[in-house]
């Protein structure tokens, strides 16, 4: 018999007029979410589209840190930028057809290579990823930090 962990993530929705709603969890604060001009929406907030992109970048981000800090390689920076494509798809909708992520790691010399496989691997670690049934291109940019001259 196998034990299986089941984390559970409650959010709330509360529309609050037109194209615009209240996102909340418990204690977190909350965040107002509506359609994007794209989508003939007011614009202004975070947009669903927005929030599942930031969900994959920050998931990279996350995923990528703690194996760093498990295999001991420092991160003397990490950032991570997100573009959602979004497209006809083969099923004939609209939707989502990729998200492109691209970190930027920055790690003592003796550590990139390591960062860098970290990296390719980290997409696949993803839980965020892992759920989306699109195809999410992550192309890491790992540099060494020139050491501070004494």
């Amino acid at each position: 018999m196998s034990i299986t962990k089941d984390f559970r993530f409650p959010v709330s929705v509360r529309w609050q007029g037109k194209q615009l709603v209240r996102v909340e969890a418990p204690d977190l604060g909350e965040i107002d979410v509506a359609v994007p001009t794209e989508f003939r929406g007011p614009g202004g907030h975070w947009s669903p589209e927005h929030l599942l992109v930031a969900a994959a970048a920050s998931c990279f981000a996350v995923t990528f840190a703690a194996v760093a800090e498990w295999r001991g390689i420092p991160i003397d920076e990490l950032t991570v930028t997100g573009t959602g494509h979004i497209g006809h798809r083969d099923d004939g909708r609209t939707g989502f057809v990729a998200i492109e992520l691209t970190p930027r790691i920055q790690t003592k010399p003796e550590f990139v290579d390591a960062a860098d496989r970290i990296a390719h691997s980290a997409e696949t670690a993803c839980l965020v990823t892992v759920a989306l049934d699109i195809p999410v291109h992550v192309v890491p940019i790992v540099t060494a930090v020139e050491p501070a001259l004494a």
